[in-house]
């Protein structure tokens, strides 16, 4: 019991200094996302699909550097069945229709590729499709978050609650301000990351507040902001190895998973490291400065005399 009274790292007093940090971060994010807003693929904006298909395997590296330099600029490619079988996603042309959208790209391909592609099929995928999956995926998002909020606060108490989800929300602005700020492309993949990585926090905030609500209840000495420091060190082990473990496998995504998971891999590499900082620097800092006490954990014990009174 008296490692737990020795702080080793005393986060807590570099808490105005990442109070200061984390407002920027949000404050560059939120001017990003009002400027420039988010680079959106074709699953936000409509767009065409074209199928091609190749005598042998194909390699996506190539064809996609020759869409680009083709002017096909943030055309996605990817195989569809087969290697032999190529999906390109193109975002939309208001001077060219499907048809001649999808023969531009075919004869490209042919005059320059290392094989003739014959053209299976080309589909025109609309703008309100696109509308509604970003409304659908914004509405999702802020369930999640009220959900967790409910949960939260239920599980513990509404000053955690609300510390959980302001981390949640940091974790998110900051995220999609990334993205905004250097212009990656933002697609569903992306929006299922955002909402992994609200998993992701969560979880870590769990099990740092569980042993907040343990050393509240079990430790006599101390203030409040003393118990948060003791938890904090006590999880510090347990949330820096499982992020590790997790960056590690997200690295690997990214570097070898090619590029249709390259913008979902970043995105949650980007979230790991944000959600690691908030948990640690967001969470445990607001639910002090809310004013949460020792008394507010403690089990109330009721007395047994007024129980058998209890008609």
């Amino acid at each position: 019991m008296s490692n737990q009274h020795t702080i080793k790292i005393d986060f807590l007093s570099k808490r105005k200094i990442a109070l200061i940090f984390s407002t920027l971060l949000i404050i560059v994010s939120i001017a990003s996302l009002a400027t420039m807003g988010l680079k959106k693929g074709i699953d936000f904006t409509g767009g065409t699909l074209v199928e091609l298909s190749f005598p042998e395997a194909v390699e996506l590296e190539s064809l996609r550097n020759l869409l680009t330099e083709a002017n096909f600029s943030g055309a996605v490619v990817q195989h569809f069945g087969s290697s032999k079988e190529v999906l390109i996603r193109l975002l939309p042309n208001d001077a060219l229709n499907t048809a001649a959208l999808s023969n531009k790209v075919l004869a490209a391909v042919n005059e320059n590729f290392s094989q003739q592609g014959e053209l299976r099929r080309a589909e025109f995928v609309g703008p309100q499709v696109g509308e509604e999956l970003q409304e659908d995926g914004g509405l999702a998002l802020l369930y999640a978050l009220i959900c967790i909020l409910i949960y939260v606060a239920i599980r513990f108490e509404y000053r955690f609650g609300l510390g959980s989800v302001a981390a949640l929300a940091h974790d998110v602005i900051i995220t999609l301000g990334f993205f905004s700020v250097f212009q990656f492309e933002f697609d569903l993949t992306v929006l299922a990351a955002i909402l992994a990585i609200i998993g992701y926090s969560l979880n870590d905030t769990i099990v740092v507040f569980d042993r907040v609500r343990e050393n509240f209840r079990t430790l006599r000495k101390g203030s409040p902001v003393d118990v948060v420091n003791i938890s904090l060190n006590q999880t510090f082990t347990r949330t820096v190895m499982t992020s590790l473990t997790t960056l590690l496998v997200l690295i690997a995504l990214f570097v070898l998973g090619g590029e249709i998971i390259h913008d979902f891999a970043l995105a949650l590499i980007v979230g790991v490291l944000i959600g690691t900082y908030s948990s640690i620097y967001v969470a445990s800092p607001i639910t002090l400065a809310l004013g949460v006490t020792k008394e507010d954990l403690m089990v109330v014990k009721v007395d047994q005399d007024e129980l058998d009174k209890i008609p």
